[in-house]
């Protein structure tokens, strides 16, 4: 059996994390933020552990495909794991995101975010080999996936206040 693979990014998001969370747990969103999903094809709304979701991605060049999600972990503002199936010859995908939440020295609030993926490749030695040439690409979508998931936060504003009327 193939060893597990881990690639991890971590970024400090400049935006509050109970905005950041609230993005992030909408399962209709992905498309608006995360690197290579194309759309969301199904979704539940927001994420609840057993629930899935569907994604048409990204794969190498112009190759695409269709991939399952089912989300296994929410520990609101903190921790949220999905798993996924059809990113062949990946096997036992598992994707982690981590918060942590910052105040600056200006006394404004943010985020550091931790984005894992874990993994086993397939085809033997030439899945091993292809796995070491995509992991760059992968830890560049990482990072463009949170500063994407950033400037939409912005981009959004401060919600509205709560009518009191």
């Amino acid at each position: 059996m193939a060893a597990i693979t881990t690639v991890t990014e971590r970024a400090v998001l400049a935006v509050p994390l109970e905005r950041i969370w609230h993005v992030v747990s909408a399962t209709d969103r992905y498309a608006e933020w995360v690197d290579g999903v194309l759309e969301i094809t199904a979704h539940h709304g927001t994420a609840e552990v057993g629930r899935t979701y569907s994604e048409r991605n990204r794969t190498v060049g112009p190759l695409t495909t269709r991939s399952t999600w089912t989300v296994r972990v929410v520990d609101p503002l903190r921790r949220r794991v999905d798993t996924a199936t059809g990113f062949a010859p990946l096997h036992d995908l598992t994707n982690i995101f981590e918060f942590r939440r910052l105040t600056f020295d200006d006394g404004t609030e943010g985020a550091e975010m931790t984005y894992t993926v874990r993994y086993r490749a397939g085809l033997g030695v030439l899945g091993r080999a292809i796995d070491r040439a995509q992991q760059p690409g992968l830890r560049r979508a990482f990072r463009t996936s949170m500063r994407n998931l950033e400037d939409l936060v912005v981009a959004e504003g401060d919600p509205a206040p709560a009518s009191t009327t």
